[in-house]
Parts: structure tokens; C-alpha cells; sequence
């Protein structure tokens, strides 16, 4: 026994030195400079990025369920609070830098409030709202204008005011203007772009960040600032300092508004990289778990003054590639970012910006593949919502096309489940089963019956056409005597539901026509014999199958 717990301890120490310990090592690598690019997305200063970087490593490594996911600062987050945080500052007479960080430290603490809520209210299922190929679309658009708005810092030359926003704009200034660019710039940037392409080979090894401190070293003992390459500059130092936003109420109550987004993002993006390497590994995951612990970093990260914070896909990917075994890895690195961040910030400011770039769009790969995009090109399927969600972004901007991507999916939950198709049922040979009479040439029709089943719950967005429906195809039936409705689909009424089979009862009545349900749940018997009970609710119009109803009818009718 004793033999047997030696073993097993010196397995999981080994597991933890092979995996664990590179693995963290390796995200770390990768982290610093995100957090370094992801606070110039955000238009903040470093400390901010640092602050909820530590923050999310901690608090996830404490009291996540992941083994691969890490909770950092994202691109995608960062760009779409940094877009509400420029859209709300125009309500102040000057949009002053202290006033832009307010802003967005209190839009990351009301974002991580509404997933902490949305978390005691159990509804971690809403991530489903957003369709993938919605995210892939947003994902993708997103990539797209980050990567675009590198190509100043990668080739060397500064944007005109009033071209910085647009990446149309910034691409076409980019292309229009060769002569701008600084030759050594873009000859480095090429060069740390291979290295970093190269080092993807070895998943162990922490590419990005042996490509920066190389290009730090370099930089410090050539002095490449007198080529025109131009470095990132001194880099404050990091203060965790509690502080809650200073803000008016009617500047709060926008911020409420334009949090939605952050949180549909946050959720969504994370918890999409979760359940991948879930999946992938054979873990199980708790939603409501996780969207709890995302709300507490991203409460916490405010209160420190850190930018938003996510379980981004190429950090925890590359978590999962480098071996990681448990949360430890995610510890791992909080303690080589803390260490380097003690002894090795004040060498930041001669990293070169064309290196800092190239990190940027190398930590983007995964959201620019096509790949993703043409799978659901090819499926036939949602080319609306994939092709109108890139557009949103690039057309609306990150904050617009985000919300835009929102109502698209929203829009085609409601449109698939708002379209009634019915399916009308016939006995299947000698059995008690009842199939669709237009897939199964062998079903036969009961005469004097119209059996039909919606193929999508009753709300109220679809109860009305339902009701169109099933009249329709009565009066299209000759000696009809009785409708049997098959509720398999539904779960549960609303008020429009109930109120529309009460109407469809008593047309169908009209025309001296029975109407029966069968395959009604529980809730739905409940809630018809709580509300009409000397109607639908009574025993003898409710059934647990379709044959059974038919027994029933047969006699009833003769």
C-alpha cells in the first residue's frame, strides 16, 4: 500500500515537472507580450494589462474547473472596451485619458457583475445565444482589424490623426504611402515573423517571448532607435491599488448598456475555449461554474485597476499543446510573470514596436485561418449570420458589429423557431408508432383523424402560425372529426401558447371538430388543468402517447 502511494506521488511530481511546469512556463512566455500588446489595443497604459493578468491567473488558478484554460487580458475583449469606452467618453466635455480609464474599469467591474448575476441565476446556457459561426464570423472580422491596425507599428511609420480608426482607412493609408515606411522596421519585423513561424514547432518552447528578449538585447546594444525603429518606451510599474470608478450616475447607467456586449464576448469566447479542450481530453465542465469565476476575475481586476479578462483561445491552447496536466500550470506561470515583472520591466522600453506587432498578429493566427469560415461555407448552413457578423465588425466597428452579431443570432433563433413546420402522422404498419406519412411511405392514415406535430416548441413567437397551421390543414380534410396535436417538441407553455390552443379548441369546435393533445409533459398537463380545467386540462384530452389519443378517438367517434 504504502509502495503504491510512493508511486502514484512520484507520477503526479513528474507529471508536474514535464507538464505543468513547462507548459506554465511556456504560457507565460506568451502572456507578457500579449499583455503588452493588448493594453495598446485598449488604448491603456501596460500596468493595467499586468494588474488583470495576475489577477485572472490567480483567481482561475484557485477556483476554476479547467486544467488548460487561462483567464488573461484578450484581444478581442480589449478592442471592445476600448470601443464602448470611446463611445461613452464623448459625453465628457474632455475626453481626458483619467476619464477613458474610469470608463473602462467601470465597464470590466459591471461586465464581471453581470456574470457573477447571470451565474446565481443558473444561466450559464446563454453562451448558446451566440451562434458559432456568429463567433467565428465576429472572431475572424476582429483579427482582421487588429492586424491591420499593426501595420503602422510593423512597417515603421505613424498614421495622420483621423485615419487611426477605420482599418479601411489604415489599409488603404498603408498602401498608398510605401515610401512612409522604414525599411529597417519592416526588415525586422520580417525576420522575428519567420523566427516566431519556426518556433511553432517546438510547443514547449515560449517562441514569442525568445523572440522578444532577443529583440530587447538587440536593440539595447545596437541602438536601433537611431534606424527609425522605434521602441514601445518606458513602461510604468505595476501598483495594485484598490480603487472603485469614478463615475455619474447617467454615465453608470450607459455603462450598463454597453457592458452587454463585454459580456456576451467574454462568456461566449471563453467558454468556447474551455469546452474545446474539454472535449478534446474527456473533461467535464460546469458552465455556471465557470461563468461564475470569469465574473469574480473580472470584478476583481476592475477593482485593482486591470483591463477586461477572458479565457482566451490562444493562450489556453497553447496551455493544453505545451502539456499542461492540471491548474497548476496556470500557477506556474502567475509566479514567472510576477518574477519577471520584478526584475526584468525597466528592460521593457527598448523592445522595438515591429516586434511587439509581429507578437501581436503571431497571438491572432488562430482567429485569422480560414479554415473555420470555409467548414461553414460548405455546410450550406448560416452564411448569413458568418458573412453578416465579419461584416458588422468591419462596417459598424468592434462594439456596433458585436452587438449587431448579437441580434444575428438572436434574429435566427427566433426565425428557425418561429416558422411552424408541421408534420402530419400516420400508423406505421401494425405498430403503436406514428411516423411523418412524407418520409415513410409504409404509414398509414386513420381515417376521420388529422394527426400533426410541430416540429418547434409553442411560444409566442410561433403559437399564432401553428394555429394558422393545423386550421388550414382541417379544412383542407374531409369528414374530419378529430385533430390530435402532438406536443412532443414542447417542454413547457408560455401565455401566448396556452391562449392560442384555447383559440385553435374552440375553432376546431366550431366546425364540430374534436381536438386532443397527446405527448404532453407534465408542465403542460399541470398548467392546462390549472387554466382550463373543463377544457384542454380535462384527462380525457390529454395523453402520454399518440396511439393512445388515437384509441381513444376511434371510440369516441363511433
Amino acid at each position: 500500500m504504502m509502495t503504491e502511494t510512493a508511486n502514484t506521488a512520484s507520477l503526479t511530481k513528474v507529471g508536474f515537472i514535464t507538464g505543468d511546469l513547462v507548459a506554465g512556463l511556456c504560457v507565460a512566455g506568451l502572456l507578457l507580450p500579449e499583455a503588452v500588446a493588448y493594453a495598446g489595443l485598449a488604448h491603456l497604459p501596460v500596468a493595467h494589462a499586468f494588474t488583470a493578468l495576475i489577477v485572472g491567473l490567480a483567481l482561475y488558478a484557485l477556483f476554476g474547473s479547467s486544467r488548460f484554460a487561462i483567464v488573461a487580458p484578450t484581444s478581442s475583449t480589449a478592442t471592445l472596451a476600448a470601443a464602448a469606452a470611446v463611445a461613452l467618453t464623448g459625453v465628457y466635455s474632455t475626453a481626458s485619458a483619467a476619464a477613458y480609464t474610469q470608463v473602462v474599469m467601470a465597464m470590466v467591474l459591471v461586465s464581471g457583475a453581470m456574470l457573477v448575476a447571470l451565474a446565481l441565476a443558473r444561466q450559464g446556457q446563454l453562451s448558446t445565444f451566440i451562434s458559432r459561426p456568429v463567433l467565428k464570423g465576429f472572431a475572424f472580422a476582429v483579427a482582421v482589424s487588429i492586424v491591420v491596425k499593426q501595420l503602422p507599428d510593423a512597417l515603421g511609420f505613424e498614421i495622420p490623426a483621423g485615419n487611426g480608426g477605420d482599418p479601411f482607412r489604415i489599409l488603404l493609408f498603408t498602401l498608398a504611402n510605401a515610401p512612409l515606411w522604414n525599411l529597417p522596421s519592416v526588415g525586422i519585423a520580417l525576420v522575428c515573423a519567420l523566427a516566431i513561424a519556426a518556433l511553432r514547432r517546438w510547443p514547449q518552447v515560449p517562441g514569442a517571448m525568445l523572440v522578444i528578449v532577443l529583440a530587447i538585447a538587440a536593440s539595447s546594444a545596437f541602438d536601433l532607435s537611431t534606424l527609425g525603429v522605434r521602441q514601445i518606451g518606458v513602461v510604468a510599474p505595476m501598483q495594485l491599488q484598490f480603487g472603485f470608478p469614478d463615475l455619474v450616475f447617467a454615465d453608470w447607467v450607459r455603462v450598463g448598456e454597453l457592458a452587454f456586449g463585454l459580456v456576451m464576448l467574454v462568456f461566449a469566447e471563453s467558454w468556447g475555449s474551455m469546452r474545446s479542450t474539454a472535449l478534446a481530453h474527456g473533461d467535464s465542465l460546469d458552465p455556471n461554474r465557470e461563468l461564475l469565476v470569469l465574473g469574480a476575475c473580472n470584478v476583481s481586476a476592475a477593482l485593482f485597476q486591470g483591463m477586461p479578462v477572458g479565457a482566451g483561445f490562444s493562450a489556453t491552447a497553447a496551455n493544453a499543446a505545451a502539456g499542461a496536466v492540471s491548474r497548476k500550470s496556470g500557477a506556474v506561470a502567475l509566479v514567472a510573470v510576477l518574477t519577471t515583472l520584478a526584475f526584468a520591466l525597466p528592460a521593457l522600453h527598448f523592445l522595438p514596436r515591429p516586434v511587439l506587432a509581429v507578437a501581436v498578429i503571431g497571438a491572432l493566427q488562430h482567429a485569422l485561418s480560414p479554415k473555420p469560415l470555409v467548414a461553414f461555407w460548405a455546410m450550406n448552413r448560416d452564411r448569413v449570420l458568418l458573412v453578416g457578423a465579419a461584416l458588422g465588425v468591419l462596417v459598424l466597428g468592434v462594439l456596433d458589429g458585436m452587438l449587431a452579431a448579437v441580434g444575428l443570432s438572436l434574429l435566427a433563433a427566433l426565425q428557425r423557431f418561429s416558422q411552424p413546420v408541421l408534420h402530419e402522422l400516420g400508423a406505421l404498419g401494425d405498430t403503436r408508432n406514428y411516423v411523418d406519412v412524407r418520409t415513410q411511405p409504409n404509414a398509414n392514415l386513420v381515417q376521420g383523424l388529422l394527426i400533426l406535430r410541430p416540429e418547434e416548441p409553442l411560444f409566442f413567437g410561433s403559437a399564432e402560425r401553428v394555429n394558422s397551421a393545423v386550421l388550414n390543414a382541417a379544412r383542407a380534410r374531409t369528414g374530419l372529426r378529430t385533430v390530435i396535436l402532438s406536443l412532443e417538441e414542447s417542454a413547457d407553455l408560455d401565455s401566448t401558447a396556452v391562449d392560442c390552443l384555447l383559440e385553435l379548441d374552440m375553432a376546431l369546435y366550431r366546425q364540430n371538430i374534436n381536438l386532443l393533445l397527446a405527448r404532453a409533459k407534465t408542465t403542460v398537463r399541470d398548467l392546462l388543468r390549472t387554466w382550463n380545467p373543463q377544457g384542454l386540462g380535462r384527462e380525457d384530452r390529454l395523453f402520454w402517447s399518440v396511439a393512445d389519443a388515437v384509441d381513444h378517438a376511434i371510440k369516441t367517434n363511433r
